[in-house]
């Protein structure tokens, strides 16, 4: 059966349908609202609140910021260092709120989500004004889900600074996520009106118009919000996204790339990296793309699969089944593993029969046949692995029934050579039929074939009358 090449772009490119999608809406995931970084005792006090903390301590805190700014601006955090430095500090006069909630956002950037939260409330008990542990700490529920404790938390600081563009900007976030937006624009503004320089509030303003589908205002508010901050790589990141819908794809892409390039580790912009590089069939710039994503996120299943993707494209196939198999393993319900696993084992590794079960899987997972589209590839793939799963299994039944003819061959021929041997060795002649036996020489006259000669009177009666052949044996002639 003529099968077409699987390095056709348009056979590649129907590969992709089913890991897109998932591919995509990683890329488009909501945004976590962000925190406040590290601080310093100037920053968080109100003018009328008195200090009362050590010299000694200050010092030391003093120190702590001083290494923090010098290893941010040499791109390498010594988390353990530096930690070190603001629990020295922290020894020094327990009341160094600042100190406190430094750790906190130590321990927060390390993925210790309950210290870090530890640290906030410490942070709190000794100084309720330390406004910024209160926002990341509204902030981690609002991040976590919980969202009833992100707006009370929120709340209650408005009610202490009733003027925070802040809490206003993030109290607009979670309405746009809750799908209110006219809440999130009414917010947004009233944020804006208290800080005009509010990039959290402008990001809300243009998620708000970007769902909306008011594509030109979202890139408004984007371009606005880059002039306060070029190295935001949400707005970057964003901006492509406006541009993706407006099916200008190249310029897309340099946003993304611009995103990355602000922050090495922002993973939206690698996941749209990684989708444009496997549109175009660039499958080592998807891959490169991709192991960033899993390098922040080991458990993103979506990621694994379309490296399977990329590896396959390169013809790295069993590399591609391991990842295929990861992605299982951590989501067993993603429909488009069996589709890439299934094209894999039909197209590459020849096993059609096993392609057939995984293909039937995937249209199963995906909603039965009416939940697809009709034109989906799935379908004539499923009938190809069919066709030759039918074709091989007629070629093992045609076989068997030849090894069965020739055996059945063997055995006639068998029974032919035992019954010559019964007839005593008959040479059959040319034309199959057994040879018919020679008559045997007469007797001499007087003597009846078949009874016994009389012995002879003496010596001469004998010569006269020569024994003859017994009639029973055949003659030695052939006639």
């Amino acid at each position: 059966m003529n099968r077409p090449s699987t390095n056709h772009p348009s056979m590649m490119r129907s590969l992709l349908v089913a890991v897109t999608a998932a591919l995509f809406a990683a890329g488009c995931a909501g945004t976590n609202a962000s925190k406040q970084s590290v601080v310093d005792t100037g920053k968080t006090t109100k003018s009328n609140e008195p200090q009362s903390i050590s010299n000694r301590a200050k010092l030391l805190f003093e120190d702590a910021l001083s290494a923090y700014e010098a290893q941010k601006k040499g791109g390498a955090i010594d988390y353990p260092s530096l930690e070190r430095k603001f629990k020295t500090a922290l020894d020094a006069d327990n009341g160094l709120a600042e100190a406190q909630y430094n750790l906190g956002v130590l321990a927060e950037r390390q993925g210790k989500a309950s210290e870090a939260v530890a640290h906030y409330q410490a942070a709190l008990k000794t100084k309720p004004t330390l406004r910024q542990a209160a926002e990341n700490l509204a902030v981690m529920a609002q991040n976590a889900g919980d969202v009833p404790g992100a707006v009370n938390l929120y709340q209650g600081i408005l009610k202490m600074y009733p003027d925070d563009a802040n809490s206003r900007a993030r109290l607009a976030e979670i309405y746009r996520q809750t799908g209110d937006h006219d809440k999130a624009m009414e917010f947004s503004r009233a944020a804006l009106m208290r800080e005009p320089q509010s990039v959290t509030a402008y990001k809300v303003m243009m998620r708000s118009y970007l769902e909306r589908k008011q594509l030109a205002m979202a890139k408004l508010v984007a371009l606005r919000a880059l002039k306060i901050d070029q190295n935001d790589p949400e707005l970057h990141h964003t901006i492509g996204l406006i541009l993706m819908q407006e099916e200008k794809k190249d310029e897309a892409r340099l946003e993304f790339k611009r995103a990355v390039e602000v922050r090495a580790d922002y993973v939206p912009s690698h996941v749209m990296l990684a989708q444009l590089a496997l549109e175009v069939e660039n499958y080592p710039g998807a891959e490169e793309h991709l192991r960033r994503v899993l390098q922040a996120d080991s458990k993103n299943a979506p990621a694994h699969l379309n490296l399977g993707v990329a590896l396959k494209g390169q013809g790295q196939y069993d590399k591609a089944m391991q990842e295929y198999d990861e992605a299982e393993k951590l989501d067993p319900n993603l429909a488009a593993i069996y589709f890439n696993r299934a094209v894999l084992l039909h197209r590459n590794k020849g096993a059609p029969d096993r392609a057939v079960e995984l293909y039937k899987k995937y249209i199963a997972l995906s909603g039965s046949e009416v939940g697809l589209n009709a034109e989906h590839p799935i379908f004539g793939l499923l009938r190809e692995a069919e066709s030759i799963v039918q074709a091989q299994r007629d070629a093992v039944l045609a076989e068997e029934q030849a090894k069965k003819l020739e055996e059945l061959q063997k055995q006639q021929q068998e029974l032919m050579k035992a019954e010559e041997a019964k007839q005593g060795g008959a040479v059959t002649p040319a034309g199959g039929a057994p040879a018919q036996q020679p008559a045997a020489v007469q007797p001499a006259s007087g003597v009846q074939p078949g009874a016994p000669a009389q012995k002879p009177a003496d010596n001469a009666a004998q010569s006269a009358n020569p024994p003859q052949a017994d009639p029973a044996e055949p003659s030695d002639d052939i006639f």
